[in-house]
């Protein structure tokens, strides 16, 4: 019966010996053993299992296939017979702060706004509950956490009780079972009753505290991801790490990193802007050099130029001529990208231009009979590019 498991009778019981009643291989070659008890928690119920050791080799999975349970082992046991066992406390414990935690802030957003939980999943670093809502407001979140954290502190025992389906109208559960045989339940009195089959602390207190880190939308659904117990602090500790960092790298009091880091990017959206115009600047002195050149085609390659770059310098360009066609092109090295524009004066259809280039280059643009823009491979050098261009112009003006 599964009242009879080890974890269920003591999650606290970590050591313990039993038999050896098969060990085999499973259709992925991993080698397993079966006790004839375990204290183990196999996954299930969006709690991971357990880990820790059979004699002196590792359980690294254990998993329940047609009602027994799977310790799957690094290595296969060196015989069948009498072993001693012990489960990883750090891990068990770990899953029972956030299992019972998740317990505990699900009824809170039930408690307070009617919002029942739809998922769970405990991670290794965080866990999350998908909540019935579309959306949920800050106010409403920490009123959450502060009734979540009350009822830790409160420290209530937390009762684990089997009954049976006839029973079941007895109590009032925060949602229905889905079994019909060895119910059991989690009971936090005056506060929640739920069906689990995971492992739990004797008393809410040992969960420590909750923290909820941030939420994300899920489809019809808001995902609310927390930590409990000891995670909250490693948290903790972390954050602080990063930013006593970020404070030292900003010259500033770890209190005051906010306010220095909006003045830092005030400061950069300010250079940004001058730098911004600098650049047009430059643009302008480029186009008054290219529009002095005496022939009506004006041609010029380029290193690392951007697309909106070359078209500016060419709309500039031909601002300051009557009549001129002007030729751009840019090599980053792998790519190469051109423009090729007129003043309205002249009447070359530029489409016919990228009509020919583009295909020696494999490339795509687009545009209008006064002005086209593509890029494409690196096919051939910047210079027989901008030559091909000019030989495709349909008429010299």
């Amino acid at each position: 019966m599964l009242k009879d498991r080890l974890y269920y009778q003591d999650p606290y019981q970590i050591s313990f010996t039993t038999v050896v009643k098969q060990q085999a291989v499973d259709d992925h070659g991993r080698p397993f053993a079966v006790l004839e008890n375990t204290a183990f928690y196999p996954t299930g119920g969006g709690q991971p299992h357990d880990t820790g050791y059979i004699a002196t080799i590792a359980v690294v999975d254990v998993e329940e296939v047609d009602g027994e349970i799977r310790h799957y082992l690094e290595s296969p046991l060196p015989s069948i017979g009498t072993v001693s066992a012990e489960v990883d406390w750090k891990r068990r414990f770990d899953h029972m702060q956030q299992h019972t935690g998740q317990h505990i802030l699900t009824a809170a957003f039930v408690e307070l706004y009617g919002y029942p939980t739809v998922s769970f999943h405990l991670g290794r670093e965080i866990v999350t509950i998908d909540l019935a809502t579309e959306s949920i407001s800050a106010d409403e979140l920490q009123a959450a956490e502060s009734l979540a954290n009350e009822i830790i502190l409160e420290n209530r025992l937390i009762e684990q009780k089997w009954i049976t389906k006839d029973e079941l109208s007895a109590y009032s559960l925060r949602k229905q079972v889905s079994v019909d045989e060895e119910i059991r339940l989690v009971i936090i009195p005056e506060f929640d009753t739920n069906g689990c089959g995971g492992t739990h602390p004797s008393s809410t207190g040992q969960i420590g505290s909750i923290k909820i880190l941030s939420t994300e939308k899920q489809k019809k659904n808001t995902r609310v991801h927390f930590v409990c117990g000891k995670r909250v602090l490693d948290t903790l500790g972390s954050v602080y790490h990063e930013l006593s960092d970020v404070a030292k790298q900003l010259s500033a009091p770890m209190d005051h990193a906010a306010e220095a880091t909006q003045q830092l990017l005030e400061t950069q959206r300010t250079l940004e802007k001058q730098l911004d115009g600098v650049k047009e600047q430059l643009l302008d002195v480029e186009a008054t050099i290219l529009a002095e050149e005496k022939s009506t085609i004006i041609r010029k390659t380029y290193t690392n130029r951007s697309m909106q770059e070359l078209q500016k310098l060419a709309r500039k360009t031909l601002a300051l001529r009557n009549q001129a066609i002007v030729l751009l092109v840019s090599d980053d090295g792998e790519k190469l990208q051109f423009v090729a524009s007129r003043t309205n004066t002249l009447t070359p259809d530029m489409r016919t231009v990228s009509s020919i280039a583009l295909p020696v280059i494999e490339g795509k643009g687009g545009g209008s009979a006064s002005t086209v823009q593509g890029g494409g491979e690196r096919l051939i050098s910047a210079e027989e590019l901008l030559q091909l261009l000019e030989r495709s112009i349909p008429v010299h003006a």
